[in-house]
């Protein structure tokens, strides 16, 4: 059977367009050469911390107060001056004081003079008694009335010591040597300190110690032990780096919106009095550190191949890693990780074992890299709809 030339050219044409249709419908694969971003397994140090803002505080802020009403006389001391204790702060009118005063005196003169009458009486009547010119009652009567008189006495002479005591605490004086950080009053202000005591002066004690008020979190703050060191940055010193120590991890709990925080106190050395109270502290607290450890990107970490193959293996390697897990530490949670390494310009899944991290980077304990291996972090030309899904087919 002889094939005639126009069905030849009919044929050819079939093929043509077949495998044109063929090669726009099939998935179109890229080149793996290339198409993987990789970093190298190093050595070096790493350092994990936690951070949290906070603010500074003097370790001992004393709130001077008054324990009497008046109105103010006299200011002795104003914002930032340096105070020594015993010092007068400030002084109130004593008008009303001292006529108080005056009044308790004269009341424990009129008691002293009833004591000395009912204290004669006493006495004439024991003689009296003696020589039976009295009965035994008016000696009772007589010992009563001195009784009394020196209990009046005693309330008249408690009461001048009060009032003396008022007189006196009209003067304010400072109970701690250190610097005025706050003053609450002005001349002619009147005091009033019937209910509570009303605060005049804030006083810090030593601004070359202070210290950083912070909260964490309770996710981080299992990591954090007293004696750990911390750095810290504040606003008015952007490219400054201070350092610090933890002193306390307060163990009363704070909620907020379900959101449960601890106090954290960080003391400084202020010896330069850079840093002031109310300053906002961005503080970093160094919670562990290592030196010489096998590091691996987190990025690698983060890194996940598309394709089926590829997810066939990581299900093998954390299906195996797993049971070895399991196996070894029974009970224990063991921090793992997957990395992706090329092995004939194919992603192969390493499971390792991990440690501390920096955000940056992670330390290996354990797995089956080593140092100057090649793993990936990044796929340059991520796979298409199309790939490893459901495709048109021919046949």
């Amino acid at each position: 059977m002889k094939i005639s030339k126009s069905m030849m050219i009919g044929i050819l044409a079939l093929l043509i367009g077949g495998a044109v249709i063929f090669w726009w419908v099939m998935p179109k694969k890229s080149p793996v050469a290339g198409r993987y971003a990789t970093a190298t397994i190093e050595r070096g140090s790493i350092t994990q911390s936690v951070a949290a803002n906070g603010t500074l505080n003097p370790v001992v802020l004393v709130s001077v107060g008054s324990q009497v009403s008046g109105i103010v006389k006299k200011l002795h001391a104003d914002f930032n001056d340096q105070v020594k204790a015993g010092q007068i702060l400030l002084e109130l009118d004593p008008t009303l004081n001292r006529a108080q005063l005056q009044q308790s005196e004269a009341n424990l003169a009129s008691a002293q003079a009833s004591l000395d009458l009912a204290q004669a009486n006493e006495t004439r009547a024991r003689g009296l008694f003696a020589q039976e010119y009295v009965t035994r009652q008016d000696l009772d009567v007589a010992v009563q009335a001195f009784k009394a008189a020196k209990a009046q006495f005693d309330v008249a002479q408690a009461q001048v010591v009060r009032d003396r005591r008022n007189l006196d605490n009209t003067v304010i004086r400072s109970p701690v040597s250190g610097v005025v950080v706050s003053r609450l009053v002005d001349v002619g202000q009147t005091v009033a300190a019937s209910l509570q005591s009303p605060t005049l002066f804030q006083i810090a004690q030593d601004l070359s110690h202070m210290q950083i008020d912070t909260s964490y979190a309770e996710a981080d703050v299992g990591n954090i032990r007293v004696g750990q060191h911390a750095t810290f940055r504040v606003d008015a010193f952007p490219n400054r780096i201070f350092r610090g120590e933890v002193r306390q991890v307060r163990l009363n709990p704070t909620t907020q919106q379900n959101v449960v925080t601890y106090d954290v106190v960080v003391s400084v050395d202020n010896l330069d009095q850079a840093l002031m109270p109310g300053m906002t502290a961005y503080v970093n607290i160094v919670v562990a550190q290592r030196n010489d450890a096998l590091l691996v990107p987190n990025a690698a970490l983060r890194f996940r191949p598309g394709d089926a193959t590829s997810r066939q293996d990581r299900m093998r390697s954390n299906d195996k890693s797993a049971s070895e897990g399991a196996g070894k530490n029974k009970g224990e949670a063991i921090p793992m990780g997957t990395v992706y390494l090329l092995d004939n310009s194919q992603p192969k899944a390493a499971r390792i074992s991990v440690g501390i991290t920096d955000n940056r980077q992670t330390e290996v304990l354990g797995g089956s890299i080593k140092e100057g291996d090649a793993v990936i972090v990044e796929d340059l030309q991520p796979p298409s709809k199309s790939e490893g899904g459901r495709g048109m087919r021919l046949f």
